[in-house]
C-alpha cells in the first residue's frame, strides 16, 4: 500500500507542478530550456506512472474491501466509460462542439473515469487510486478556469462538427475494445464479469 500512496503522490504531484508551483516550473524552463523541461517532465511522468501501476498491482493483492457496490453499479460504470472515451478522443482531435462545450474534455474524461470506477470498486486500493484521480481532476479544472480568467490560456476555437462525429465513432470503438478484451488484458479484470 505504501508504494501505491507514494506512486499516487509522485504521479499526481508531477501533473500538478503548474498549479502548486508555477515559479518552480518557470525556473526549470529557464535553466533547462523548453525542450529540456519537456524531456525531464516526460521522464518523470513515465517513471511515476510505472511506480503507480506497480504499486497498485501490489496493493490490490493485500487490501480488503471498504464497501461492496451493488451489482447494477457495473452497468452505470460501463455507460459512463463510453462518455469518458468520447471526451478523451474529442480532446485529441481539432475542436468540435464536444471539445468547446466541455472546455477541457481530457480533464472531464479523467473525472468521469475516476467517478465511474469509484461506483463499481469498493476495494481499498481502488478507492484510494480513483478518489485521488477524481480530486486531481477537480483541482486541475479549477486551476484551468482561473488561468483562463487571468488570460493565461485560451480555449480551443471551434473547427467543425465533423470532429464530434469522429470523436463519437472512435470513442465507441475504443470503448468496445476495452470492454471486449483490453481491460482484462491490461488490468486482469473483465468489466463484463458481474
Amino acid at each position: 500500500m505504501t508504494l501505491l500512496i507514494v506512486g499516487i503522490i509522485l504521479f499526481l504531484g508531477v501533473h500538478l507542478v503548474r498549479v502548486v508551483s508555477p515559479d518552480f516550473r518557470r525556473s526549470m524552463i529557464a535553466s533547462l530550456g523548453e525542450k529540456g523541461w519537456r524531456a525531464a517532465y516526460s521522464i518523470a511522468s513515465l517513471a511515476t506512472l510505472i511506480l503507480l501501476i506497480y504499486g497498485f498491482g501490489q496493493a490490490r493483492q493485500v487490501t480488503g474491501m471498504l464497501y461492496n457496490p451493488p451489482v447494477w453499479m457495473a452497468h452505470i460504470t460501463i455507460t459512463l466509460m463510453l462518455i469518458a472515451m468520447i471526451c478523451l478522443v474529442a480532446s485529441l482531435l481539432p475542436a468540435g462542439h464536444i471539445a468547446t462545450k466541455t472546455k477541457h474534455p481530457m480533464v472531464l474524461s479523467v473525472k468521469i473515469w475516476a467517478l465511474a470506477h469509484l461506483l463499481a470498486n469498493g476495494e481499498t486500493s481502488s478507492v484510494l487510486l480513483f478518489a485521488a484521480f477524481l480530486a486531481w481532476g477537480v483541482i486541475l479544472r479549477i486551476s484551468l478556469k482561473r488561468r483562463q480568467r487571468a488570460g493565461e490560456i485560451t480555449l480551443r476555437p471551434f473547427v467543425s462538427a465533423k470532429y464530434d462525429l469522429y470523436a463519437i465513432i472512435i470513442g465507441i470503438v475504443v470503448w468496445g475494445l476495452i470492454i471486449w478484451k483490453l481491460h482484462e488484458w491490461l488490468i486482469g479484470v473483465s468489466p463484463l464479469v458481474i
